[in-house]
Formats: C-alpha cells, structure tokens, sequence
C-alpha cells in the first residue's frame, strides 16, 4: 500500500501567488498543481489592469486557454487534469480547475458544512478557494496549499491543511549581502595597501565590488577601506574623491563606500539599502549630480519611483503627468532643494526651488513613473529608482533591461518598509537584486545601517 509520503503532492494555488508570479504555474512541474474556480474568477478582476498585476492575470489566463487548447476536442478536460507536458514537455504533473463542493449533496460537501458553517461561508472566495483544498485532503491527496495571505495561511493550517509560501524569488532578506566585510590584517598588509595602491584579494575571499574594512592587528585606531575590482586586485577607496561630492560629505565608512560606487562608471548598477535618514537618495542624487554637470559623463538624470501610497490614497490628483507626478517626487524635491540650496550666494540670487525647475527644463533631469519606463531604451543616462523595495522581481528585471549604452542605475530602498501588499522584505525586487548580482563585475551594493538625518530621526529609526 503506498504511504501518504510517497503520494504525488498537490499544490493548490492562491491568487495572490499567480498575480505575484505569472510563471507560478511552471514551478510546480513534477506535481498536480490546482487552480481554485474562485482564483479564475478574481483574475477576471485584475486582467483589466494596466499594471503589473494586470499583466501577470492576463499571461495566467492564456496560459490556462492553451492548456485548454491542447486538450480539444474533449471538453472538461481542465476538470479532469490537463497533462503540463502538453506545454513543457519535462513536466509530469497535471493541471486542474476544479470548483469548492459547498451545496452539493455528498458527503464531503455535508462534512465540511456540518463542521465549519458559516466559519467557510461559501460568499467568500477565499473560503472557496480552502474548500476545494479541505476536499481533496478529505479525499486523500497530499495536499499543500501556496499562498502569500498570511491570514489564509493561518485558515488553511487550522483545517490540518499544509502550507506554504510561494518561495521562487524569494530571497534570505536576515542575511542579506551587505556589500562589505570587515578583517584584522598585519599592519605591514595595510602599510603597503597605501604605499603601492593595491593588495590580491583572493586571500580575503571578496567578491567582485566588494570592500574590505581593514584594521590592524593590535592597532584598531590604523584601518583602511578598500574595494576589490574586477581583476581580484584590492585597491584603497579614494578620500579625496569621496571626502565631497556636490557639498555632501560621507558622514560614515558605509557613506564612503556608497560613493565609491556611485562615482565609478564602470559599475553599471549600484543598490543602495538602508533604513530611513541613511543617506540611500541624497547620496544617489549628490553622484548623479557631480557626474552629470560637472563632468558631463551622463547626458542627464532620470530619477523615478513606483506610485504607491503610504496608507490611505488621496485618489486623483489634477494636472498633466507632470503636475501629478510632483506630488509623488516630493522626497526627491526635498533632497534637491538641498543639494542646490547649499550654498548662500546660489540662495540669496534665486530659490532652490527654481533651480531644481532649470534642471529640468534644461533637460538635465527627467522625472517619470515606472508605468511608462517599459518599452524604453535609455542609453547614456544616471537613473535613480527610489523605493525600489516596492517593485516585484520581474518589474525590476523590466526596468534594468531598459539601460542602454554608457546608463548607470542605482536602485535605493528599505525592504522593512513596504507598502505593496503583495511583497515582504525576502520576496521584493530589491532584495532579489542583490542576492542574484552579487558578485557580477558591473554590481555593486552597500547596505547603510546608520541614519545620518538627524537625532530624533535616528532615534526613531531604532526604538520605534
């Protein structure tokens, strides 16, 4: 008799996962995967939309019409099982969309009433969606029901029903590549790290772009930050370089390694994380500054970032694109107004504020939504995309695969503070970013742990 282990797995699928992931279907390629009737019934809802979770419902539902497709000319087949090997020929496993029992007179259908009532009332899609798999557990399957609500997680697991989160993506977001390491080396090592400008890194097991936070043996007061470049050379930071960029001074050794990499042209992609008041932005801003007017090595700045509230949305907000964008670019405002307004003479011949309006009248700065970002190539530009930790993994994939020829782009963001709802701090773009680059020659990241933006902000930052 074959045990419950050696039983094929069923994963029955939530909605959430096939809006989070269109290619969620595709992972589960060795076993039945089931599509509630209800989760068929809330894509309808989101296949509409113009944004990502429009976009991932409409590719979920063509991916069920050609399975449908291919099993013509009989009918009900999606009921039955759809082999996936009709689509992906290494698949084994079947596909099916069945419906919740509720109302039907057999005898699961009376167990399930008989126990949860109005517990499961069958009005919610949700409690349609656990139906279906209390009924295949009830039936005998080995069932695993994969969701991203946390509440139907809890719902599901006090039905005896297994459990899980849709892991592809995700990444380990409490040992997350912090982008530096820190080691005790024999001062003679640090000595000739300033006399000669570079040391092998292959003793100290860097990657790529990573920096290295030397101290000497016995002497903690003699250090060194160095960065190992793509040849596995490591090679000092330059304070002189980093000592001031656009008026803004590195205020810790994080700061100064995240100027390192802004500064460097070679490094094509830079991830700045950190917690509020860190410096991710007006860092970012300041090098894109310094690159782009000063030294003309960018022909301008895009700076962009995903429209999504903070609590309860204001809805529509009048204007053209750029009056409506302006609310959302106010924190990027913030930080110009400070850039430009650093200096008295600049202040007292006109507000920063209209100099941060000839910039972008001059064309030097470009402020746009991710919405229109697909589609684009952008060669020769520093791009800025702030709060990238509200971006799944496939927006961020789309908006990096827009850099054309010499495009620098730094993505800033915290992955504790997000306000999309259908991410977390393991499964955002950002965090995916980092985990999956790392270690890649035109990559760099730096994770900035301490806020530099004022007392009470840090304080904050800590105990609240």
């Amino acid at each position: 008799m074959e045990s419950k282990e050696n039983k094929p797995k069923v994963f029955v699928l939530d909605t959430n996962v096939l809006l989070h992931s269109a290619q969620s279907v595709e992972s589960f390629q060795d076993n039945d995967v089931v599509i509630p009737m209800a989760v068929v019934e809330e894509l309808d809802k989101f296949k509409k939309n113009s944004d990502e979770l429009g976009r991932n419902a409409r590719q979920v539902i063509r991916y069920l019409d050609r399975l449908r497709q291919k099993a013509l000319p009989k009918t009900g087949q999606l009921r039955l099982g759809v082999p996936l090997s009709s689509i992906s020929a290494s698949a084994t496993g079947k596909l099916f969309v069945l419906t919740a029992t509720t109302g039907q007179d057999t005898p699961v259908a009376r167990k399930v009433d008989a126990t949860f009532g109005s517990e499961l009332a069958y009005s919610s899609p949700d409690n349609r969606i656990l139906r279906v798999a209390y009924d295949l557990k009830r039936k005998g399957r080995r069932v695993i029901f994969i969701s991203k609500d946390i509440n139907l997680r809890i719902k599901a697991d006090a039905l005896g029903i297994a459990v899980m989160d849709f892991e592809r993506g995700k990444v380990n977001s409490s040992s997350l590549y912090t982008g530096f390491r820190a080691a005790e080396i024999p001062a003679s090592e640090i000595d000739k790290l300033y006399r000669e400008h570079q040391l092998p890194a292959r003793p100290f097991g860097l990657l790529p772009n990573e920096f290295l936070v030397a101290t000497a043996e016995g002497n903690p007061k003699q250090s060194v930050i160095a960065r190992c470049r793509a040849d596995e050379l490591l090679v000092p930071v330059d304070r002189a370089k980093t000592d001031s960029v656009w008026n803004v001074s590195p205020r810790n050794r994080e700061q100064r390694m995240a100027f390192d990499l802004l500064l460097d042209p070679a490094v094509k992609l830079v991830t700045l994380v950190g917690g509020a008041g860190t410096g991710k932005t007006l860092l970012a801003l300041a090098a894109a500054m310094q690159l782009v007017l000063n030294e003309n090595l960018y022909d301008r700045i895009l700076v962009s970032r995903p429209i999504i509230p903070l609590g309860n949305d204001i809805g529509f907000l009048p204007g053209d694109k750029g009056a409506k964008l302006a609310s959302w670019m106010q924190p990027i405002f913030d930080n110009l107004d400070f850039l430009l307004g650093g200096e008295a003479e600049r202040r007292a011949k006109s507000s920063s504020r209209y100099s941060t309006e000839g910039l972008i009248n001059s064309h030097k700065l470009e402020l746009e939504a991710l919405t229109y970002i697909r589609g684009r190539s952008i060669p020769r530009q520093y791009v800025i995309v702030d709060e990238a930790q509200n971006l799944t993994p496939h927006e961020v994939k789309t908006i990096i695969s827009r850099c054309g020829e010499d495009t620098k782009m730094v993505l800033t963001g915290d992955p504790h503070q997000i306000d999309n709802p259908y991410l977390d701090a393991s499964s955002n773009g950002l965090s995916y970013t980092v985990e999956r680059l790392k270690g890649q020659h035109v990559f760099g990241h730096v994770t900035l742990a301490r806020s530099e933006r004022s007392e009470l902000s840090a304080l904050a930052a800590s105990l609240l």
